[in-house]
């Protein structure tokens, strides 16, 4: 499908009024508690660690697509935060896994409660059909999105250094 200038314009208008009907589920009066101003990255580490249990400093600096550094960054500050606590395998002094503390897995819980409390909230009000598109759809959204990432990131891995 082709998109014209005007249809552009048009869906920047739909998501402009979306976005405005929508902004009361977004608002940080909503989130702030269960998010406690978390960032993406940390968010994601918490979606990890809930998932999965325990993870590594590579799986996590992976998962969250950030140097090591950078990572070992994060879980400090959400280590000293109380979310998250580093132990030695038994097996392996050498390794270091991440664990949820007891008041991590407190705070990813009540962010899985509140999504799914919208994500019931918003399923309830369609058909069966209208549920089977509407997850089509978003896989294809997926499909779209990813493709355009990885066009994108093979753009950005060549850099040109012009030494004078």
């Amino acid at each position: 499908m082709k998109i014209e200038k005007s249809d552009e314009l048009r869906m920047q208008e739909d998501a402009f009024a979306f976005i405005e009907e929508i902004k009361e589920l977004l608002s940080s009066d909503i989130w702030s508690n269960i998010l406690l101003n978390c960032s993406k990255n940390e968010v994601l580490i918490f979606w990890l660690l809930y998932r999965r249990e325990e993870a590594n400093m590579t799986e996590i600096a992976e998962y969250i697509h950030v140097p090591l550094n950078t990572a070992t960054g994060i879980v400090s500050k959400m280590e000293k935060n109380g979310f998250i606590v580093r132990d030695r395998l038994k097996e392996d002094k050498r390794v270091v896994v991440i664990h949820l503390t007891e008041k991590g897995k407190t705070q990813v819980k009540a962010l899985v409660d509140e999504i799914t409390y919208y994500a019931v909230q918003t399923i309830s009000v369609f058909s069966k059909e209208e549920m089977d598109i509407f997850l089509r759809m978003s896989k294809r959204v997926v499909e779209v999105l990813k493709k355009e990432r990885k066009h994108e990131d093979s753009k950005s891995k060549i850099r040109k250094i012009t030494i004078e």
